[in-house]
């Protein structure tokens, strides 16, 4: 936060708009959640089946009936990358769902952060495969403007012509949480009164797949698919590979109210911080994570007994959950040990919708606003026997009924960045 930031300015979200496994918009992404449903399976394509057996891991994320041409023009669709794709059809919805009509306002006060861990990696691929077999003079004139990591945020800009600040993160499994504090920080700071935010990815694709499965970082559990992704369980082994977006529309609370916005809550505060330890691996007591945390609640002026449900990382993966978990015990003491009593509620939706890398904040800022709003918890699924030591309510296996007053968004990357925001319901 800037010194001159104006702390006074109240920021609220107005829209809401994704693309995942669970469902091919916000709403039928949330019942998916709260329905306790697996978009995990079997992963499908000739890209995949070319390399025949040779796979030690066979599920993802993947979204299976995403048609682009539903929002985009067919000829827009095919001059970008499906990470763009997925992105620009999430923010059309949220822009959609805000009722916001960007051409009666100020465009230099209208901007747009949309982050990608990867950004246009299957243009990337398909590029190589075509200059080994073609030659240089195949390779489309488009390839640069579709592998471009701010793609997506450039087309959203040039969609409705926002002429504020624009910017696209690209911290690995954070990106969409730093877009988000970004935005937040844009706007408190007086330099836009509407943002676009949020983050998109579609790194299923065999380099990926690949790169991550020789890391060691994958589930391998191919015979059941809905059971590999369990965050925080005993038996976890690694996280499973998604693709998917979720952009927001933010505004000041002044301009929401003077168009008449249905506002969808309150963002409060955000903090992020770096472990600067290992460039794959989390600190392994967590403390970048309770730092980011920290100035989370610091900056929207809470103490943690405030906080009634934390939307976790929790990727399923041994090193990730445990840090993570240290890390909320580090701050929020016995108010988030289930053995002392503690009222604090944690989940981790990758549980259903796997790990969409860049766009996971994104995707679980969805969690967070309808907890806030419907006053309910989505669940961990597969949290069969939390590890020892785990003292947290990690609302096991079904979504619950519960009071959130504020709702907190952890995004982890590898390079040690550490994202938390914090999001309120919102009653006026």
């Amino acid at each position: 936060m800037t010194a001159n930031a104006n702390t006074s300015r109240r920021i609220v979200l107005t829209g809401a708009g994704s693309v995942t496994n669970l469902g091919l918009d916000a709403a039928s992404t949330w019942d998916g959640m709260v329905s306790a449903k697996s978009g995990i399976t079997p992963i499908q394509g000739k890209s995949f089946e070319r390399y025949g057996d040779a796979w030690d891991v066979t599920i993802g994320g993947q979204i299976h009936d995403f048609d682009p041409t539903s929002r985009l023009d067919p000829r827009e669709a095919k001059r970008i990358d499906r990470s763009a794709q997925l992105g620009l059809c999430a923010a059309i919805e949220a822009v959609e769902n805000s009722g916001i009509d960007f051409g009666r306002e100020d465009p230099e006060r209208c901007g747009v952060v949309i982050g990608s861990g990867i950004g246009g990696i299957d243009t990337i691929e398909t590029g190589v495969q075509l200059l080994d077999s073609k030659g240089p003079r195949r390779i489309s004139p488009f390839t640069v403007p579709r592998l471009m990591v701010n793609a997506c945020a450039g087309h959203v800009s040039i969609r409705y012509n926002l002429q504020g600040p624009s910017s696209a993160h690209a911290t690995a499994c954070a990106s969409s949480g730093h877009s988000m504090a970004d935005a937040f920080h844009i706007i408190q700071r007086g330099e836009a009164d509407v943002m676009v935010s949020g983050g998109a990815e579609g790194a299923i694709t065999p380099i990926c797949l690949a790169a991550f499965m020789t890391m060691k970082a994958l589930s391998a559990r191919n015979e059941a698919p809905e059971k590999a992704s369990r965050p925080f369980d005993q038996d976890r082994d690694g996280f499973v590979l998604a693709e998917g977006a979720a952009v927001f529309v933010l505004e000041t609370e002044e301009h929401a109210k003077a168009r008449g916005a249905t506002i969808l809550c309150e963002m409060v505060g955000a903090g992020a911080s770096t472990d600067a330890g290992h460039i794959t691996a989390p600190d392994s007591e967590g403390r970048g994570a309770a730092r980011a945390m920290k100035l989370a609640l610091a900056s929207a002026g809470l103490q943690p007994g405030d906080i009634d449900y934390i939307n976790a990382h929790g990727t399923s993966t041994p090193l990730g959950d445990s840090a993570e978990v240290q890390a909320v015990l580090q701050i929020f003491g016995d108010h988030a040990r289930k053995s002392a009593g503690g009222k604090l509620l944690m989940s981790s939706t990758k549980s259903m919708h796997g790990h969409c890398l860049g766009a996971s904040g994104g995707v679980e800022t969805i969690a967070c606003i309808n907890a806030l709003r419907l006053g309910m918890a989505p669940p961990t699924i597969n949290c069969d026997n939390p590890d020892d030591g785990f003292d947290v309510d990690f609302v096991a296996h079904n979504a619950r009924d519960a009071k959130v007053g504020y709702a907190m968004n952890n995004t982890f990357g590898f390079g040690g960045h550490n994202v938390s925001f914090i999001l309120k319901k919102y009653e006026g």
